[in-house]
C-alpha cells in the first residue's frame, strides 16, 4: 500500500483522476477543478467506494458486500463526510512540505490515531520457493476504510523525497514525481504536460524574435 502505481494510458478510471502515483495523492486529487470551480468527486458512500476500487484496494465482492450493508447509513455517511475534511488538511500539510515547513504535530497525532484505530495488517505470499509479506486490510466496517489512507498518509510523510512531491503548476492536482530526473512540474502529460510545453516554446520563439 501506498507505492507508485504504474503509468496508465489514461488518467480517468471509472471518473475519478489517478494522476498523483501514490493512494493518498489520488485521494487529494478527488476534488478537482473543471472549468473554474471544484467538483467533489466524494459525493457520497457509493462514490467513495468506487474511487476504493479504482485504486485498486477494494475488490468487486467488496464493494456490493459495504454497500448493502452500509450504503444509505447514517454511520456511512459520517464516514464520508470526516474523509473528506481529512482530506483537506492532508492538502494543507502536502502544500506546506512542499514549501518546506515542517509536519504539524497536530497532523502527526491524528494520523497516529488513525494507524492505531485503523492498522493495516501483514500475511504471507508464496512467491516461487519463498515467501514475501503483503499488506492488507479487512473492510467490514466504513471506518476500516481508513486504514489504507493512514498508511499511505504515514509512508508519504516519513519514506518519500518530499521534493518530488507538488502541485502541479497548471492546476491543483497533486503528484509524485517518478521521473527519472524528477524535474516534472504538472500533474500529466495529456493534462497540462502539453499545454507548459507549449507555452514555453512559445516563450523561447519571442525572445529569438526580440534578438
Amino acid at each position: 500500500m501506498g507505492l507508485t502505481k504504474p503509468v496508465r494510458a489514461s488518467d480517468w478510471k471509472d471518473g475519478f483522476l489517478l494522476v498523483g502515483n501514490y493512494v493518498v495523492l489520488d485521494f487529494l486529487n478527488t476534488c478537482p477543478v473543471q472549468a473554474g470551480k471544484a467538483v467533489e468527486l466524494l459525493p457520497d458512500f457509493d462514490a467513495l467506494l468506487r474511487w476504493f476500487k479504482a485504486v485498486d484496494l477494494l475488490s468487486s465482492g467488496d464493494v456490493v458486500s459495504l454497500r448493502r450493508q452500509w450504503g444509505e447509513s447514517a454511520r456511512a455517511r459520517q464516514v464520508v463526510e470526516a474523509m473528506r475534511e481529512l482530506r483537506e488538511r492532508l492538502r494543507k500539510e502536502v502544500v506546506a512540505r512542499e514549501h518546506g515547513s515542517a509536519f504539524h504535530p497536530a497532523a502527526i497525532d491524528e494520523l497516529n490515531q488513525l494507524l492505531a484505530e485503523h492498522p493495516m495488517l501483514t500475511r504471507l505470499k508464496a512467491s516461487g520457493t519463498g515467501a514475501t509479506t503483503q499488506l492488507w486490510f479487512d473492510p467490514r466496517r466504513p471506518e476500516d476504510l481508513f486504514a489504507p489512507l493512514a498508511h499511505s498518509a504515514a509512508t508519504l510523510f516519513a519514506d518519500v523525497d518530499r521534493s518530488r512531491v507538488r502541485k502541479c503548476r497548471q492546476c491543483v492536482l497533486h503528484f509524485y514525481d517518478t521521473s527519472k530526473k524528477g524535474t516534472r512540474r504538472w500533474c500529466s502529460m495529456r493534462l497540462c504536460g502539453n499545454r507548459l510545453k507549449v507555452a514555453a516554446y512559445t516563450a523561447r520563439q519571442r525572445v529569438a524574435h526580440r534578438e
